[in-house]
């Protein structure tokens, strides 16, 4: 995996409403990242495109990517874990079908 800048992934990040970012790369769990002078360490791997928490997240608290609310937290979210499907209901689409068959 490429890391960028002093060993630490990139994490994007467009509003300061958010409390996910995006990784811009695989990043690896127990490794760190950045947003901007912000750092944190991603307590589980983290996909390219996926969402990780960048402040705690309380269950039923909006998701907001890109200063846009994209999901409702169906469980407390710490910090610098994934935010994905298994911890998230889409608020536009149903997410329902079980995908872990």
């Amino acid at each position: 995996m490429a890391m960028a800048m002093a060993d630490q992934a990139l994490i994007i990040v467009l509003s300061d409403e958010d409390n996910v970012g995006v990784a811009a790369e695989d990043i690896s769990a127990g490794s760190p990242a950045r947003h901007g002078s912000d750092k944190l360490l991603c307590a589980d791997a983290i996909p390219l495109g996926h969402k990780v928490a960048i402040r705690p997240i309380a269950e039923g608290d909006k998701i907001k990517k890109f200063g846009v609310p994209v999901g409702t937290a169906t469980a407390p979210i710490d910090r610098g874990h994934h935010v994905h499907m298994h911890n998230v209901v889409s608020n536009y689409i149903t997410n329902d079908r079980d995908y872990y068959e």
